[in-house]
């Protein structure tokens, strides 16, 4: 059986898999496809950037900042509704109060966390865009951002005190980040 390469018309490279989509079709053709097993990029200045784009950064910390807020929030209701539970409720009615404190501190919370992930997220894309550098500093100046602009209708003071706090918590983060990457195997 004679073995062809169709699709692109790039060199061989040492990245990439031969796939065959017949093989399971016992034909007498076959035909294979150069697949690549890096990402290929437009332009080559996107592969120079070892980093999320800005859609990506936002989609995925406001997600995970929503998922962890709701996590949270559900338990914080469960909690709330193993307190309040009375003595004559039937099962339905604690069944019933457990679900809907759940549902409803889930949704406050996923809410209220979600909206700042998206803040710290917009600011750190800023950042980054703004300095042309992706590394500690810009999550911290993200974070104090963050801290300060979700306090801000408190005052002054609680907004200083709210990005000190933020910006903190980023450093801490992308600190033990880091160490995990170096220390824990995988």
């Amino acid at each position: 059986m004679a073995h062809h390469a169709t699709g692109s018309d790039r060199e061989p490279d040492s990245n990439d898999r031969l796939y065959n989509p017949y093989q399971d079709l016992n034909l007498p053709i076959q035909t294979l496809y150069k697949l690549p097993t890096s990402p290929e990029f437009l332009f080559s200045e996107e592969s120079l950037h070892q980093r999320r784009s800005w859609g990506e950064n936002l989609t995925f910390y406001t997600g995970t900042a929503y998922l962890a807020g709701s996590v949270g929030g559900a338990g914080a209701g469960l909690f709330s509704a193993f307190k309040s539970i009375e003595a004559g409720d039937t099962l339905k009615l604690k069944v019933n109060r457990i679900l809907n404190s759940s549902g409803h501190s889930g949704r406050t919370w996923g809410n209220r966390v979600g909206v700042t992930g998206l803040i710290y997220a917009g600011l750190e894309s800023g950042v980054v865009a703004a300095t042309d550098r992706d590394d500690v500093w810009s999550s911290v100046a993200a974070g104090l951002g963050t801290g300060a602009v979700c306090r801000a209708a408190r005052g002054v003071r609680s907004a200083a005190v709210a990005g000190a706090l933020g910006g903190l918590a980023a450093g801490a983060a992308v600190a033990a980040k880091q160490a995990a990457k170096r220390y824990v195997p995988i």
